[in-house]
């Protein structure tokens, strides 16, 4: 299972490598390698690391070094720095909470794929404008759920989304189910217990039911 680390990399490639994209959470560098080791030997190689901590940074850099197979994305991009900073740190792809031009633009400019995070009809106008059509349904439940993506088909159908936000692998296959959404983000495959108590086998085996997710 190769990843290519060189060359461009799509929205629409960061959505289909798999079925979930894992929301991760990093507080300590040395669990930066380690879990990308245990999710990619389930099958998850886009892996989004969010810009939550102020480990962040170095953790997607590690990764990038040291996890070949791997391909390092940041999660929650709030601005063109954060952006530019991503992209510095190695990784290849964003996701973002929300979306503002500046971001997009920043992303556009820098050549690294964006995720716009979405929550209503007005703000999936505004990413389409940017050339945008892949996009992050976030927070997904809150937002509207499964009701809110259904509506969505009709003047929206040219979009694809990744919902995030309140998923698990209860309902995951509810949301993969439908014809607009490609793959779901999600924290259960990175529990906090599981990666301060090193349980890198445990991730693994939750990786490994991720990617057998069906539509």
């Amino acid at each position: 299972m190769a990843v290519a680390n060189a060359g461009p990399l799509t929205p629409h490639a960061v959505m289909t490598d798999a079925p979930v994209i894992p929301v991760i959470v990093l507080s300590d560098l040395a669990h930066a390698v380690p879990l990308a080791r245990a999710l990619v030997a389930g099958g998850i190689r886009m892996l989004e690391v969010t810009l939550r901590t102020p480990v962040a940074l170095a953790c997607i850099e590690a990764i990038a070094r040291e996890v070949a197979e791997a391909v390092a994305g940041a999660g929650t991009v709030r601005s063109a720095a954060d952006a530019q900073a991503a992209a510095m740190a190695g990784a290849r792809f964003a996701v973002s909470p929300g979306y503002t031009h500046a971001v997009g633009k920043a992303c556009h400019e820098l050549g690294l794929p964006l995720l716009p995070g979405v929550a209503t009809g007005g703000e999936i106008m505004a990413a389409q404008e940017d050339g945008y059509t892949e996009l992050k349904f976030f927070p997904a439940l809150q937002a509207g759920g499964l009701a809110m993506l259904k509506a969505w088909q009709g003047p929206f159908g040219d979009v694809k989304f990744c919902p995030t936000g309140g998923i698990t692998a209860a309902n995951a296959a509810e949301f993969l189910a439908l014809a607009n959404v490609v793959c779901v983000g999600g924290s259960w495959l990175t529990p906090a217990d599981a990666i301060a108590q090193g349980d890198w086998a445990r991730i693994t085996q939750l990786a490994r039911e991720a990617t057998a997710l069906k539509g």
